[in-house]
């Protein structure tokens, strides 16, 4: 293999795009983070793979954690694991087609800094839900976004991609296809399915996305897909923030806040970390284990219950 790093970059990105099949966003992304790290080695003359060790990684993170763009931001932690995941995976490769080049086990991720979780309780929730206005078609249309969000825990990027067709009412269930390409089953709550066949029954139109705007809907022709009307990430994120400043709820809700209600609320009563692992499509039940706020005091209340020599 040719093992200049500009090749190797190159190689690498084609590799996650045709036999690893990851999605176009994943793809630019560890083209930005490589892009970066390749230019920081051509500053330093450095053009072979097998020339990257342990001392010119160390540098390299100095310069991650040192890096401040045009308006004096720093790198997040966060991001700063983002550009040496990325790395990371090119080493794993690399090794694979039995190239020396540095451990990707040297590759230790810097520790996150702690993010408080928002989500609030079913109360609030049920506030939120019954805040649009239904005489109005948009009012229809978020509170089945809302209904949906929280029958199914799903990703705002999940949402947004909906089809008609895939919605089965009947079976109260449906597939998407999520982080990491990943499949996965969600359910309708009788809640959700109502509010859905209230949304489908008012629309007029033959397109295909679940949920679309009303802007320039005249100039749009019925008889295409209706890609073009389809609501936007954005557009989903804008919704529920109105209705969290509407309806005064103590916390800046999102998307994501909803996602983040629905798993709290499922182990609040009774689910388990696996089975919400799986309803939210988490790789790994570490990234679930964000939870144990909720099944903390459960497994207290557990432990006092049930053991033998509680007293």
């Amino acid at each position: 293999m040719d093992t200049r790093i500009e090749k190797v970059v190159l190689l690498f990105l084609e590799h996650l795009e045709i036999e690893k099949n990851v999605s176009r966003l994943t793809v630019r992304n560890y083209r930005q983070y490589l892009l970066k790290w390749q230019e920081w080695m051509q500053r330093r003359k450095i053009d072979d793979i097998r020339e990257f060790n342990g001392e010119i990684l160390r540098k390299y993170r100095l310069y991650l954690s040192r890096y401040t763009n045009d308006r004096g931001e720093i790198l997040s932690k966060k991001t700063q694991s983002f550009y040496l995941i990325a790395l990371r995976s090119m080493l794993r490769w690399l090794q694979k087609n039995e190239v020396e080049v540095l451990s990707p086990d040297r590759i230790e991720l810097p520790k996150a800094e702690s993010v408080s979780m928002k989500y609030t309780d079913s109360e609030h929730i049920l506030k939120l839900l019954e805040s649009p206005d239904l005489s109005k078609i948009s009012g229809l249309r978020d509170r089945t976004i809302m209904e949906l969000l929280f029958s199914t825990g799903l990703r705002v990027s999940e949402l947004a991609k909906l089809n008609r067709e895939q919605i089965d009412l009947n079976g109260g269930e449906f597939g998407v296809v999520g982080k990491g390409r990943r499949p996965r089953v969600v359910f309708l709550s009788e809640r959700a399915k109502f509010w859905l066949r209230q949304w489908l029954m008012s629309r007029e139109d033959e397109w295909s996305p679940l949920f679309i705007h009303f802007g320039g809907v005249k100039e749009k022709n019925l008889y295409d897909t209706g890609e073009k009307m389809r609501l936007s990430v954005r557009s989903v994120q804008r919704i529920i923030d109105k209705y969290a400043k509407k309806c005064k709820l103590p916390i800046k809700l999102s998307p994501h806040g909803v996602r983040h209600s629905f798993a709290t609320d499922l182990l609040s009563n009774g689910a388990n970390l696996r089975d919400v692992q799986e309803l939210l499509g988490h790789k790994s039940i570490v990234t679930t284990q964000i939870y144990t706020h909720v099944t903390k005091p459960q497994l207290k209340a557990a432990h006092q219950k049930f053991h033998s020599l509680k007293k």
